[in-house]
């Protein structure tokens, strides 16, 4: 073989190595994780594999504490409480005793089996034993505000508040219990807070929008209306809004212009025709 031969030889063998490397490579930067992975089989409804394959990792990787998180949580899907509560209390040697978080996964296990008031109770002692952490009564709250118990959540989630949360999602509830007890400068101010932590949130437009209709003020609920639209044009309620706002500012073109408009986005036909009948009967 001629040198040049060995040369070319030798250039394809290094090109084919640095291919099969980066092919490699590749293959484990794209690789799920164990939670990914554990995830993906909970949501195919085949939690003992998940499990399985969360207890190998955690043997290894004891101080996963997303993991652990999670196999708490598959176990009690599976109604092992037993050993839901054994794996809490693993998470809570590893965070230590003024970790609010292992109170928090005892909580969701009292959650998934239905038992609401051991779990706020679960809730309540996670915001006991971290007096200065959010994440027990905004846990109790928002999850209190899902099951719709509107007394349990507000004081939850004010005092979540008081501690520094500072999420668009417990603020919009909050201003919705507020709007609920007719506490309107309550409610706008929970919305407004809302918009400071992300002025894109539309559903804290929509709360100010509400708060204005309810006190009477269509062009104050017209500008949040239009803020809503310029951010989601297809969104039927809004224009549904727009339309009851201009009609009160006395503009009846404009207001059956937006009605139309709702109306093709698909908005509540009841809706739609109670606004139309009390727009057509305005001189």
């Amino acid at each position: 073989m001629t040198s040049c031969a060995r040369e070319r030889l030798g250039a394809l063998v290094r090109l084919f190595t640095a291919l099969a490397l980066a092919s490699v490579v590749g293959c484990l930067a794209s690789a799920p994780t164990p939670r990914e992975r554990a995830t993906s089989l909970a949501r195919e409804h085949r939690e003992a594999e998940a499990i399985h394959i969360l207890e190998q990792h955690l043997a290894c990787h004891g101080d996963d504490v997303a993991s652990r998180r999670l196999l708490i949580r598959v176990l009690a899907l599976t109604g092992d409480l037993g050993a839901a509560g054994r794996e809490v209390d693993t998470l809570a040697s590893e965070l230590g005793p003024n970790d609010p978080l292992a109170f928090i996964e005892l909580g969701h296990v009292y959650e998934l089996t239905h038992q609401y008031e051991k779990a706020l109770e679960m809730y309540d002692r996670a915001a006991e034993i971290a007096p200065g952490d959010p994440r027990g009564p905004h846990e109790g709250g928002m999850r209190a505000a899902h099951w719709g118990e509107r007394e349990w959540a507000r004081p939850r989630l004010e005092e979540a508040a008081k501690r520094g949360a500072n999420d668009v999602e417990m603020w919009h509830a909050l201003g919705l219990l507020r709007v609920h007890d007719r506490e309107l400068d309550g409610a706008e101010e929970a919305y407004r807070a809302g918009l400071r932590a992300d002025p894109r949130a539309a559903e804290c437009h929509l709360g100010l929008a509400t708060v204005a209709v309810l006190r009477a003020d269509p062009g104050r609920a017209l500008a949040e209306y239009d803020s809503i639209v310029a951010q989601k044009p297809s969104f039927a309620p809004a224009h549904l809004g727009r339309s009851w706002a201009l009609g009160r500012l006395g503009r009846k073109l404009e207001a059956m212009a937006a009605l139309a408009e709702a109306e093709r986005l698909g908005a509540d036909p009841e809706a739609v025709a109670n606004q139309r009948r009390g727009l057509e009967a305005e001189k």
